[in-house]
């Protein structure tokens, strides 16, 4: 039996591989999970992939791609072109950018790093990343008022971008309750055909 063409590079508990591991499942795309822990991205033969040594990183035949949004971009162009899930309307494709920004901006600083903070003892002011998590998931929950997704009338990439580390902000003591159309949004995002969940924390959720 051949090997899947995709090989992704990444650690089960990181909320930018589930990104780009979410997208392929949801194209239906055949796909290799090659485990890169701390160790693993120190390798030789890992930096060779990204310099920078972080993660994911995919491989599709001769390209090596880094970037959880550049990932998700180039799946949906490359495979998906004639779907939703990246619009070539330019308000819509403008809205779908400025989420992916918001992913690696607001939500990587507040939720996400916080997160990191709980479960891997990453340095950091907790304090300052609640402030992030509860100003952008304000913002969500205004913007999410009578609408289901967060860039088009459809699911896109932009909520596969922000949905793992808004799911598990309350890992990193950012409760969610106070957003209740912000869950709702995530409810939807589970129930899309293919999804999988990011596994949960090894560790007690943080007060």
């Amino acid at each position: 039996m051949s090997q899947p063409a995709i090989t992704l590079h990444g650690i089960e508990l990181s909320g930018h591989t589930h990104r780009a591991e979410l997208m392929l499942r949801m194209l239906g795309l055949p796909f290799r999970f090659s485990p890169a822990p701390a160790d693993v991205r120190r390798t030789e033969a890992f930096l060779k992939l990204n310099p920078l040594g972080q993660i994911p990183v995919i491989e599709d035949g001769d390209l090596v791609l880094c970037d959880s949004n550049a990932i998700l971009v180039y799946l949906a162009k490359r495979y998906a072109s004639e779907s939703n899930w990246l619009p070539d309307e330019p308000v819509a494709a403008a809205q779908v950018q400025r989420w992916l920004s918001i992913a690696a901006g607001e939500l990587r600083y507040g939720p996400a790093a916080a997160r990191v903070m709980a479960l891997f003892g990453a340095p950091g002011d907790r304090e300052a990343c609640h402030a992030i998590g509860a100003r952008v998931l304000t913002f969500m929950e205004n913007h999410l008022a009578g609408r289901e997704w967060l860039a088009a009338e459809h699911p896109t990439i932009a909520d596969l971008a922000c949905y793992s580390y808004v799911a598990h902000a309350p890992e990193g003591g950012i409760m969610l309750e106070p957003y209740p159309a912000v869950g709702e949004w995530l409810r939807r995002v589970e129930a899309l055909p293919n999804f999988k969940p990011l596994p949960a924390s090894p560790i007690p959720q943080v007060a």
